[in-house]
């Protein structure tokens, strides 16, 4: 899974310099629709426009006439398909930035459902409607074990005034006129190979734009945090954009620690390289309990994990805060207290604390969550399997309620099995 830099330190600076360039341009996704990938064997689309409910109107922005959601969740029981959609995003993602590093013959990533008898070898399908500045695009393919089957661009202020770009079919690529960029490029394209991230590596203004939604969009495993703590790391030494905002929320957590210091060693015994560390500061107490000194420890030697976690979070959720873009997590609440999980949450919720259109999706257990009124139902989505084993994904807003109702008892409800998307556990 596509994770914020996972191995070395420069590599990371490398990596945030270049998202602090693309950021001027607003990405915001509007919705993603998978279809034979993975758990997904008919087509599903998650969705972030509002609906025409009136229930927290503080959470919907909006972006170029869209009314749009700033959070949705996703529950269901294990196994059931939240961490594909999740990475059914990844792999849209991957397959778009490493096309163009393909060989002629080089197999692709290829996941399909694969319970269907009927079902052997059809494309994957992936489509993406997002806003980029003030435009909207609508950009998606089909593929399988060896080629693109289809691809497919279009662009305009809505779906019913939206032009066409290019169309990839078996019998080739179709380039209009609002595509200038692409034409005399079709023939380049190989089999295996996207058009679309061709015509971005030659330069092509609207395909760079494109391509700037997968850039737009990060994904993280609340899980597995470690491996994008780096980019914290280096939000901290440089005192960056989200320093600020990640210390105030240390305290309001109260983690335990009254500030972090960076600290310096040598990173081999020849003194050529540094390496550096992130350490959290305690106060020392004599017996009466007051403060008479303090002492620094790295974080990973004595910080629980999910204090760790949080603090590994911090840059990309402020990143992502203070520069737009969409956030994707799974299982956000893994080692964090319900409380902690709830603040983040509403850090992206409040226009106060989310003034750039910022998005964050994020698959979850925590049905405490449910009962605390920061969710609007078309903002909470369920993932669950049928008779043949193929996910089903839906919204709550999905399950018909009387106009100003807002089913009070949703945790509740949920555990007993109102909207389905739960564990069915069998006596024997």
């Amino acid at each position: 899974m596509q994770i914020f830099f996972r191995i070395f330190f420069e590599k990371v600076k490398k990596k945030f310099v270049f998202l602090q360039k693309i950021s001027n341009t607003s990405v915001v996704v509007i919705e993603f629709t998978v279809g034979n990938f993975l758990s997904f064997h008919e087509r599903r689309t998650i969705s972030f426009e509002a609906k025409k409910i009136s229930e927290l109107k503080q959470n919907v922005m909006v972006s170029n006439g869209y009314k749009l959601l700033r959070s949705l969740v996703v529950y269901g029981a294990n196994s059931s398909g939240k961490s594909n959609v999740i990475k059914a995003f990844d792999r849209m993602s991957s397959c778009v930035m490493q096309s163009i590093k393909l060989n002629d013959n080089d197999a692709l990533d290829y996941s399909p459902f694969l319970l269907s008898a009927e079902n052997e070898n059809q494309p994957s399908f992936f489509e993406i409607i997002f806003l980029s500045g003030t435009q909207r695009f609508r950009y998606g393919f089909e593929y399988d074990l060896k080629k693109i089957v289809t691809e497919w661009l279009f662009a305009g202020k809505t779906h019913k005034t939206e032009k066409t770009l290019f169309i990839r079919t078996p019998e080739g690529i179709g380039v209009t006129e609002h595509f200038e960029e692409g034409k005399g490029k079709e023939e380049a394209t190989n089999n295996n190979r996207l058009f679309l991230s061709l015509v971005a590596q030659l330069n092509g203004a609207i395909a760079k734009q494109v391509m700037g939604c997968f850039h737009g969009y990060d994904i993280l495993s609340g899980v597995k945090h470690e491996g994008y703590g780096g980019f914290s790391l280096f939000m901290f030494e440089e005192r960056l954009k989200g320093y600020d905002e990640s210390l105030e929320l240390f305290k309001k957590l109260q983690l335990g620690f009254k500030e972090i210091d960076i600290v310096y060693n040598s990173g081999d015994l020849s003194g050529n390289s540094k390496k550096v560390s992130l350490n959290t500061v305690h106060n020392v107490y004599d017996k009466q309990g007051k403060a008479v000194t303090t002492i620094s420890w790295d974080r990973n030697d004595h910080e629980s994990e999910g204090t760790r976690k949080v603090m590994d979070f911090s840059g990309p959720i402020f990143h992502t805060l203070l520069n737009g873009g969409l956030l994707i997590i799974d299982e956000l609440d893994a080692k964090l207290h319900p409380l902690i999980t709830m603040h983040i949450v509403n850090l992206f919720n409040s226009p106060t604390t989310n003034p750039n259109n910022a998005q964050l999706l994020f698959a979850t257990h925590d049905t405490n969550l449910l009962s605390a009124d920061i969710f609007r139902r078309d903002q909470i989505w369920f993932t669950e399997k049928d008779e043949v084993e193929q996910t089903d994904l839906y919204s709550l807003v999905d399950f018909n309620f009387p106009e100003g109702s807002t089913d009070s008892n949703l945790e509740k409800n949920y555990i007993r099995g109102r909207y389905g998307a739960i564990p069915f556990i069998t006596n024997f």
